[in-house]
C-alpha cells in the first residue's frame, strides 16, 4: 500500500528500552478534496530513511498496516493499528515540470498534407 502526498512533520528518532527499540514519526498530508494527515512510523533500521527529507516535500510512502490486540486489567481486550512505513521517495509536482510532460502548443504541428477524399477509411467510427 502507498500514501502519497506532502510532509507535514517528521519527528525525531526515539529510542525505547534497554534493548534500543528505535522509531521515527513522519505526518504526510494527502492532496485530495478532504486532505487527510496520515501518521506513519518508521522503525529500526527505516528511522534513518527520513534523514534526506523536509517538511513541505511532495512524497511517496510505502506502508504496512499493523495490528495488535492487549489485555488491560480489568480483562477487556484492546485492538490497537499502526500504519509502518518501509520506504519513502520523492515525488515531483505536476506543476514545477515533474513526472508529466508538458503538451506542446498546437502551432507546432504541421498540418497534414497528402490528404485525399476519395480514400475509403474502414473505421467503424
Amino acid at each position: 500500500m502507498e500514501v502519497q502526498g506532502k510532509v507535514k512533520m517528521i519527528g525525531e528518532t526515539q529510542t525505547f528500552g534497554s534493548n534500543g527499540f528505535r522509531k521515527r514519526e513522519l505526518v504526510v498530508t494527502t492532496e485530495e478534496q478532504y486532505p487527510q494527515h496520515i501518521l506513519v512510523e518508521f522503525v529500526q533500521d527505516k528511522t534513518d530513511l527520513l534523514n534526506s527529507y523536509t517538511v513541505g516535500q511532495n512524497v511517496k510512502v510505502s506502508i504496512n498496516l499493523r495490528g495488535r490486540d492487549w489485555v488491560n486489567p480489568q480483562g477487556e481486550t484492546k485492538y490497537f493499528n499502526s500504519i509502518q512505513g518501509w520506504r519513502i521517495e520523492a515525488v515531483q509536482d505536476a506543476a514545477s515540470g515533474g513526472a508529466v510532460p508538458p503538451v506542446p502548443p498546437a502551432d507546432a504541428f504541421e498540418p497534414a498534407s497528402s490528404l485525399n477524399e476519395d480514400d475509403h477509411d474502414d473505421l467503424p467510427f
